[in-house]
């Protein structure tokens, strides 16, 4: 029997505003977290803006976006995901009126997406805490950007009322534990902080998450709100029950951001590990009743697994293992050193299913490399990136299997459709996309787009549903 992916089954693209907007300071914007980390997350920020940060140009989607989006529709996409920036809407963050000219551009992004049938799924928070936020209030562990997040969350849910239906509250809302302030707008060394300190900046980050739910059913009963999570299969290095256990262990951390934004408390194995460490949360009796506007779906990103010691002596510990763990002798890694575990992606599918029962949605998948543009194609020049093709067929592959094996999943969008500047590195030679973006790590290049090999492929894969696939 032909497996294949469900009618209906939305196919497209994610992006951030961050990686691709550029136009930092144009028509009304402020400053966030972003503008001052031209060397990602290697470093700390700078005092302001500074010429080396790729970022606050991006790839100039701001002003290019009709052609961007146009390129999607050409390559059949569904379902586009984007970020409103926060400080495009509110630009401190605290303020009372929100930026007609920052809410008129996503209106305008709105009917190119509308133009061509897209259908939009946007994050209210992809790493983009307005930075008088993080530098006036000290980020999220202010209980204030509660308030200040849900004015923005309203602001735009009801601007765009019956034009968004999908909606993600935080990016990757469990990386606050590593990386405090891309994920979480705290300007200080991950090492200086506390446990205490940073759990109670996600708590209000969860907090805010629900309360953002609660509005946009109260705007619109129709409207449907997911959770995002930074999903990494954990392995056990060994059989042996001492490195499975920590692969359980380090796994139902993940798992605490999910189980809150699914089930709306704090689960048992999580209040132990805050007994455990000493770690005394302030929890109000709102913030409980708060917690309980729990998410329609649940939405993750997938790009690497890792394996798990007991001893921590053993393993190597890779350049790529961002989130702990260590290297999996069995497995291939990318250029970045983040490990290809296709097969991974279908067990986190059926774990998640078979622990929340909320309906899945792929939102971040894809292989950052090193792409040489040569002479061919539609434009002239190219990308000849088999290795992409078949790291991105090997996923899909797998995500086939799972909804064979009855995962319910809404859709998937693979990231960085068109090349972007990289979170993690600031960098435009990290290329993600189907199409190339001409500009260098050093800035320069001219900006325009070419489609890549893949650019067609994905084509073929969204017009098959999914039936172009090679086993």
């Amino acid at each position: 029997m032909t497996i294949t992916f469900p009618d209906g089954f939305l196919w497209g693209g994610a992006t951030a505003a961050n990686q691709i907007e550029g136009a930092y300071n144009e028509d009304g914007k402020g400053l966030s977290i972003r503008d001052v980390l031209p060397h990602g997350l290697q470093a700390p920020p700078t005092e302001g803006p500074t010429a080396d940060n790729l970022t606050l140009t991006g790839i100039d989607h701001y002003h290019r976006y009709a052609e961007d989006i146009a390129l999607f529709a050409e390559m059949g996409f569904t379902v586009y995901r984007f970020s409103i920036a926060w400080s495009r809407i509110f630009p401190h963050g605290d303020d009372t009126e929100p930026n007609e000219e920052g809410l008129a551009f996503y209106d305008r992004l709105l009917d190119e997406l509308e133009k061509y049938g897209i259908e939009p799924l946007v994050t209210l928070s992809h790493y983009e805490t307005p930075l008088h936020l993080a530098r006036a209030y000290g980020g999220w562990r202010n209980r204030k950007l509660i308030d200040f997040f849900t004015r923005f969350a309203r602001t735009v849910m009801q601007r765009y009322h019956g034009r968004i239906r999908y909606w993600l509250t935080f990016n990757e809302v469990n990386a606050i534990l590593h990386n405090p302030f891309t994920a979480g707008g705290i300007e200080a060394p991950r090492q200086q902080l506390s446990e205490t300190e940073l759990y109670q900046a996600v708590h209000h980050e969860l907090v805010a998450s629900a309360l953002a739910t609660k509005i946009a059913h109260e705007v619109d009963p129709a409207n449907q709100v997911g959770c995002m999570i930074l999903a990494v299969p954990r392995y056990g290095l060994t059989p042996h029950p001492d490195d499975q256990r920590k692969a359980q262990y380090e796994a139902q951390l993940d798992y605490t951001f999910g189980d809150i934004h699914v089930r709306g408390e704090y689960p048992g194995y999580t209040q132990r590990y805050f007994r455990d460490h000493g770690i005394d949360l302030e929890i109000t009796d709102a913030d409980r009743e708060a917690l309980q506007h729990t998410v329609d779906f649940v939405s993750f990103s997938y790009y690497m697994s890792v394996a798990e010691a007991a001893d921590p002596a053993a393993g190597e510990r890779g350049g790529g293992n961002i989130i702990g763990g260590v290297v999996n002798p069995t497995l291939e890694a990318s250029d970045w050193g983040w490990q290809v575990d296709p097969v991974g992606l279908r067990i986190i599918l059926n774990d998640y299913w078979d622990r929340w029962r909320k309906p899945l949605f792929i939102v971040e998948n894809g292989l950052g490399a090193t792409d040489e543009l040569i002479d061919g194609g539609p434009d002239g020049r190219t990308v000849d990136d088999d290795y992409r093709i078949a790291y991105l067929n090997d996923h899909l592959v797998q995500v086939r299997e799972a909804i064979a094996d009855g995962v319910g999943l809404l859709g998937y969008t693979a990231w960085g459709p068109i090349d972007l500047v990289s979170m993690s590195t600031v960098q435009m030679s990290k290329r993600y996309g189907f199409i190339y973006v001409d500009r260098n790590d050093d800035g320069s290049g001219t900006l325009s787009r070419y489609r890549k090999k893949s650019f067609d492929w994905y084509r073929q894969v969204i017009a098959t549903n999914g039936g172009s696939l090679r086993d």
